[in-house]
């Protein structure tokens, strides 16, 4: 992306691109089925589409190397091929199909279709960053188009490895797709916006870089080298919120993630060391010298209270109310 806040960002938010299916279609053709996924991805990779879905007064027509991403839409409807013959309608399944009649004219339409995977946070921030539906166009040497074609393949080949090759081309190309959707379109207000502004980088690197901290508007605006009132204004403008909410679209983020990056840090560390929760739980009362039973989690006995949790007060020599940490 632009900056090392967004892709700081990205990471924060899990960002992860799956494919759900792919398919080459000869003749005419229509495809039509509900969304069961927030963020939907429909990727034209050779020939052409007509797209349509609910929220749509018109068809979006898709080339080569184009993208619509289909934010919290219910149904679609796509369409394409060329010939006099019958119209072949199907429902794609997973992985690689081929419909249609191999003797029509000319090449088949080939589709790709997949979805954003995020968490709850990255949810959030998308919804508001996207619009319903988007429409990424892409030259035919473009890097996205590239990235379509080696995933379509990959596809359809089969060949050893293909599964964990198709989850990394699935990555490049959502990084790719929200490229070109940054380069090409007029963005909202919103964070999206507020993060590839290049007068405003300097200060969301200051809020990345302690995210906890509350943030005085003098101190964002003197790292971005602009006055209090012109820094709050030019945020509003981009944000959509109040001087005041300056922090909120990446501090949010950050502090969402922050223990969740914690805690999977912790289970590595565990993992590691060979430790099940509840060894590392007696590991760390018996370095300070106490004493536990040597199974833990410790069995609730026949009519008893549960085994003590988090927070539970253990008697140690040296802290003779130390609480398990």
């Amino acid at each position: 992306m632009r900056s090392d806040q967004l892709s700081e960002v990205f990471e924060l938010v899990e960002v992860r691109g799956q494919m759900t299916g792919a398919f080459e279609v000869y003749g005419p053709w229509r495809s039509q089925h509900e969304i069961g996924d927030p963020l939907k991805l429909i990727a034209m990779v050779h020939g052409h589409g007509r797209l349509l879905a609910d929220g749509l007064d018109t068809p979006i027509e898709l080339g080569p190397g184009e993208v619509a991403i289909l934010n919290g839409r219910s149904w679609l409807r796509i369409e394409g091929g060329t010939g006099d013959g019958p119209v072949c309608e199907f429902l794609p399944g997973p992985g690689y199909n081929s419909y249609g009649h191999d003797d029509a004219d000319g090449p088949p339409d080939v589709v790709v279709g997949g979805h954003i995977e995020v968490n709850h946070v990255g949810r959030t921030l998308l919804a508001q960053a996207l619009p319903p539906v988007g429409h990424v166009r892409a030259a035919e040497a473009s890097a996205l188009h590239r990235n379509l074609r080696l995933l379509a393949e990959e596809a359809g080949a089969g060949r050893v490895g293909s599964a964990f090759a198709i989850r990394q081309y699935a990555q490049l190309l959502v990084l790719e797709l929200l490229r070109a959707y940054v380069d090409q379109a007029d963005l909202p207000p919103g964070w999206l916006r507020v993060m590839t502004d290049e007068r405003l980088s300097p200060a969301l690197t200051l809020m990345h870089g302690e995210p906890g901290r509350p943030w005085s508007l003098e101190e964002l605006a003197r790292a971005a080298a602009m006055s209090r009132t012109s820094f709050a204004e030019r945020f509003r403008t981009l944000a959509g919120g109040a001087a005041a909410d300056v922090p909120r679209p990446v501090a949010d983020a950050a502090g969402a993630a922050g223990p969740a990056r914690r805690r999977r840090t912790r289970r590595v560390a565990g993992r590691r060391a060979g430790l099940r929760v509840g060894e590392r739980v007696q590991h760390r009362v018996q370095a300070r010298g106490g004493h536990v039973a040597p199974a833990l989690p410790l069995p609730r006995p026949p009519g008893g209270r549960a085994p003590p949790r988090r927070g539970t007060r253990l008697n140690t020599p040296d802290r003779p109310h130390a609480a398990i940490p």
